[in-house]
C-alpha cells in the first residue's frame, strides 16, 4: 500500500456533544481554579474532549508502572501546564481543542491504542535509513525512527501526497519518494521505499 493512501484511510475524527446530564469534565468543576478550566466546563465539546483524553491517558497508565507511570503522571502535568497557556490565546477555544487532540494523538500513537500501518522502511542513503508506523490517531499521526532516535509528526495539509510534521522534522512522500528532515536546519533526505 502506498503511504500517499493514508491520508485517505485516517480521516479526521468527528466531535461529539456530551450527552445530557453527563458529567461536564474529568475534573470536578465546582473546584475548577484557571479560567481554562472554567472554560472547559462550560463548553460542552470541551467538556467532551477532556472526557476523551482522561479515557485514553488511563489506557495508557495501564502500560505503565513503576518509574514509567510516574513519568507519564509528570508529562501530563507539564501538559495540564502547556492547556492553560491557551489563556493568552486570541481564540481560546480553538487553542484549547487543538491542544486536546494533539495529546490525544500523542498518547493514542506513543502506547499504540489505535489502529496502525507499518513499519515502513525508506532508505535515505546507503547506511542510513528511517521507518515509519501510521496511527489512525485523533489528528493522523506517524513515529518515525532513525537509529535510536524516534519522531511524532501529525498529518499535514499537502497539495499532493502525504505529509507529516513534527517538531524539528517533516516526512513528505509524493510519487515513491519521500522527503524527510530529520532535525532543525538539517536539509532534506530523499528517502525510497526499500523493497
Amino acid at each position: 500500500m502506498r503511504t500517499s493512501a493514508l491520508c485517505i484511510l485516517f480521516p479526521l475524527a468527528i466531535l461529539v456533544r456530551p450527552a445530557a446530564g453527563a458529567e461536564p469534565a474529568s475534573f470536578n468543576c465546582a473546584k475548577a481554579k484557571s479560567g481554562i478550566e472554567k472554560r472547559i466546563c462550560a463548553d460542552p465539546a470541551l467538556s467532551a474532549l477532556d472526557r476523551r483524553l482522561a479515557g485514553i491517558l488511563r489506557a495508557a497508565m495501564t502500560q505503565r508502572k513503576g518509574a514509567a507511570a510516574s513519568m507519564l503522571r509528570a508529562e501530563q502535568r507539564g501538559w495540564i501546564k502547556e492547556r492553560d497557556g491557551c489563556g493568552k490565546s486570541p481564540d481560546q477555544t480553538a487553542c484549547i481543542r487543538d491542544r486536546y487532540r494533539r495529546r490525544m494523538s500523542e498518547l493514542q500513537a506513543r502506547h499504540a491504542l489505535v489502529p496502525s500501518l507499518g513499519p515502513f522502511r525508506f532508505a535515505c542513503g546507503p547506511k542510513d535509513s528511517v521507518a515509519v508506523t501510521f496511527f489512525r490517531s485523533e489528528i493522523p499521526a506517524m513515529i518515525a525512527r532513525r537509529g535510536a532516535k524516534t519522531a511524532l509528526m501529525f498529518s499535514a495539509p499537502a497539495a499532493s501526497g502525504a505529509r507529516y510534521q513534527g517538531r524539528d522534522t517533516s516526512f513528505w512522500e509524493h510519487q515513491g519518494e519521500a522527503q524527510i528532515v530529520w532535525g532543525r536546519g538539517a536539509a532534506p533526505m530523499t528517502c525510497r521505499p526499500e523493497r
